[in-house]
């Protein structure tokens, strides 16, 4: 029985270079296409969560000013990520209308409560 299986096998000894060849495109082509889409991941996730705290500020500061009946804040002129004092002592977001007390990115606040967003903070 083993006479019959090494003769089996006795004429194939390994790949032959135009298999190895065609492995090694295929590689090459599937890491062309994948690398960069993977790359321009990190960038872009920061970018969206930089946007998603400016979103979430601005939101704050809207709900503040119509639940108290603010038609005008203190302008906010230097940036800032303290939120306790935000947009004003007397009016403060956090701990009413955030969760934290800090955030990521740094952000100025006009009269009218437009938030602009000075960092990202990541």
């Amino acid at each position: 029985m083993k006479g019959l299986l090494n003769g089996f096998h006795s004429n194939r000894k390994g790949f032959t270079l135009v298999e190895l060849l065609i492995v090694i495109a295929i590689l090459g082509v599937l890491a062309a296409i994948i690398v960069p889409n993977v790359t321009g991941l990190s960038g872009s996730g920061k970018t969206e969560a930089g946007m998603a705290e400016l979103s979430t500020l601005q939101t704050a500061v809207d709900t503040m000013m119509s639940k108290t009946g603010l038609t005008a804040v203190t302008a906010v002129t230097t940036a800032t990520s303290a939120m306790a004092s935000f947009p004003d002592a007397a009016h403060p977001l956090y701990p009413d209308y955030l969760r934290s007390n800090t955030t990521k990115g740094t952000y100025k606040c006009s009269t009218t409560g437009l938030v602009e967003q000075v960092s990202t903070g990541y």
